[in-house]
């Protein structure tokens, strides 16, 4: 049997989805699965077993798991002591696109490294389990009070939760270039991108006008901005959209076009994968 794939329904204007302080109901859980969004689970108490690409995990008090988009899991809850969990989804290219072009950081990268390194649970330090836990609860009382500014203190949080598990994950990389080592042609791609972001871009056009090769500029870029040039763009153009479907009164195949998309299905794919519902309904929703 192939695995389900899950969907997701965000908050508004955020692709971020929050299901904290949830004890797990072995009745309820779903069977192998996987979703485009990254996935970050912290064990606050309880057992249970949890499966991912091709390990069986023990779930125990205080464990963090990353679970990178397109990876197969599953949870199976102790019938007499079911986990209690704090778990975020998230488009991952939304929240790397929202910082990108500041610095080389990637916000991702621990989520790289676990995929290749096949080992998806870090053990937390009793100060770790502490920062973390506040942070959970920072967005539980966001999410609660709906105060304005509330989905953007999310993301904030969400990001500080992923800077510290980059850290953490890779020690080694924890001095990070200062921007004078970030070649004056990615800034100069970032800048044309945005300009033309309506526009129909192309590897080899950036490239040519980075006087680079198409491959050095993609290893580059994705080294620098935490994105493929494709994610980043696709990105741009879909918060771009939002914005316009939330502004304006205009139609979805009308800002479909306006944002670059060539075709219809095309841009509710990638609308849904980036933002975690269909244009029609981010539109009902403002």
């Amino acid at each position: 049997m192939n695995p389900m794939r899950k969907q997701f329904a965000s908050d508004g204007a955020l692709p971020i989805s929050l299901e904290l302080n949830s004890t797990k109901n072995p009745q309820a859980e779903l069977p192998d699965h996987l979703h485009d969004w990254h996935e970050i689970i912290y064990v606050h108490g309880g057992a249970g077993t949890l499966f991912i690409n091709h390990t069986f995990y023990e779930m125990r008090t205080g464990d963090l798991y990353l679970i990178p988009g397109n990876t197969i899991h599953k949870t199976l809850p102790h019938p007499d002591a079911p986990p209690t969990t704090s778990v975020v989804f998230f488009s991952g290219p939304f929240v790397q696109a929202s910082a990108a072009g500041i610095g080389s950081f990637s916000f991702l990268q621990c989520f790289d490294t676990a995929r290749a390194n096949r080992s998806y649970k870090l053990e937390l330090l009793p100060e770790e389990r502490q920062r973390l836990e506040q942070l959970f609860a920072g967005m539980q009382e966001e999410l609660d009070a709906r105060e304005p500014g509330f989905m953007q203190a999310i993301l904030l949080l969400l990001q500080t939760m992923l800077l510290h598990t980059n850290r953490k994950l890779n020690p080694g990389n924890r001095k990070q270039p200062h921007d004078g080592s970030r070649p004056v042609w990615l800034q100069n791609a970032l800048n044309e991108i945005d300009a033309h972001l309506l526009h129909h871009l192309k590897l080899t056009t950036l490239a040519a006008h980075a006087s680079v090769s198409p491959s050095y500029f993609s290893r580059l870029f994705k080294q620098h901005t935490g994105l493929g040039v494709t994610e980043y763009i696709v990105a741009k153009r879909i918060m771009h959209a939002k914005e316009l479907l939330a502004g304006t009164d205009g139609t979805v195949a009308e800002i479909a076009a306006s944002c670059g998309f060539e075709s219809l299905p095309h841009f509710y794919r990638m609308f849904k994968k980036v933002a975690g519902n269909t244009p029609a309904h981010y539109k009902r929703s403002q």
